[in-house]
């Protein structure tokens, strides 16, 4: 009887052990998970302040960034201006940071419109109504003139002013470029040509400048056909030069032509490489060369 009692008794205590451990595995769980619930819930009310920060400083930004346009644009609306700069100094401490972050993101957007428009400064006009495109010209690093076009945006995209020269084929160029849909693929090709007409006109001024025994004859204005006049050294004899520019958008010359009253002159070896020097090189660094090698004066 008593073996039974005892054999009982730790029956009935391993049975409350049970119980016991049963429980102790489901509490923590539960625990667990509240926990995590309480984590989550308190992430998703910082992440809602973040998000009303963010909100908050993107239009605190849009409405500098609108005055900074009507600034740019000289729109006659100063007082409209002032008056939201004023309430943004009152609204925020850090109205300062805002503003330099407003003209941050302005640049930053300025900086990729002229990335897009192919590196082509560009301003906006009659408040909006139209465009103003600046094509820069430079030679040999020498920035040179700068040329001009005011267009209309609506109804068509259309140039209502520009200081670009007669010679230049500007409608030629918006027609077959088809400015309506490929502003860029334009505005490249007139780069082409007014930086071609540039460096040629730029080639003369250095000749006139640098290469005083030799006698420019003739030009015209697109700097498309130059004539020159050289005198051998030995013989002191005068051969005319005709450079040829048929292609516009060069600065190197299609033809070159020699005239001469000697033939043999011409028909040496030292003058066919002059006339290859000369279609393969700046103008005037290829008379400097032909003076160091003493075919001209």
């Amino acid at each position: 009887m008593e073996g039974t009692s005892t054999k009982g008794g730790v029956l009935s205590l391993l049975s409350l052990l049970e119980v016991q451990a049963r429980s102790r595995r489901h509490v923590p769980p539960q625990r667990s998970r509240v926990k995590e619930l309480r984590a989550e819930a308190e992430a998703l009310r910082v992440r809602r302040e973040q998000l009303k920060t963010e909100i908050q400083t993107h239009q605190s930004l849009q409405r500098l960034r609108t005055s900074l346009d009507r600034q740019s644009t000289h729109d006659e609306e100063e007082e409209e201006e002032e008056e939201e700069e004023e309430e943004m100094d009152e609204d925020s401490e850090n109205s300062q940071l805002l503003k330099l972050m407003a003209r941050h993101t302005r640049v930053k957007d300025l900086l990729l419109a002229h990335h897009l428009i192919g590196g082509y400064d560009i301003v906006k006009t009659r408040h909006g109504k139209g465009v103003c495109v600046s094509v820069a010209t430079a030679y040999e690093g020498v920035c040179l003139e700068t040329y001009n076009l005011e267009m209309d945006l609506k109804p068509t995209l259309r140039i209502c002013r520009h200081n670009v020269p007669p010679f230049v084929p500007l409608s030629s160029l918006a027609e077959q470029g088809d400015m309506q849909t490929d502003i860029r693929a334009f505005l490249e090709t007139l780069s082409q040509h007014l930086n071609a007409f540039a460096g040629r006109k730029q080639q003369l001024k250095l000749v006139k400048e640098q290469h005083k025994t030799i006698e420019v004859m003739e030009s015209n204005a697109l700097c498309s056909i130059l004539v020159l006049m050289f005198t051998v050294p030995k013989t002191k004899t005068a051969i005319l030069c005709t450079l040829n520019y048929s292609d516009h958008t060069a600065c190197l010359p299609t033809r070159v032509q020699f005239e001469c009253d000697v033939k043999e002159i011409l028909e040496s070896s030292e003058w066919r490489k002059n006339c290859s020097l000369l279609m393969e090189t700046p103008l005037h660094k290829a008379l400097m060369t032909m003076k160091k090698m003493g075919n001209i004066v």
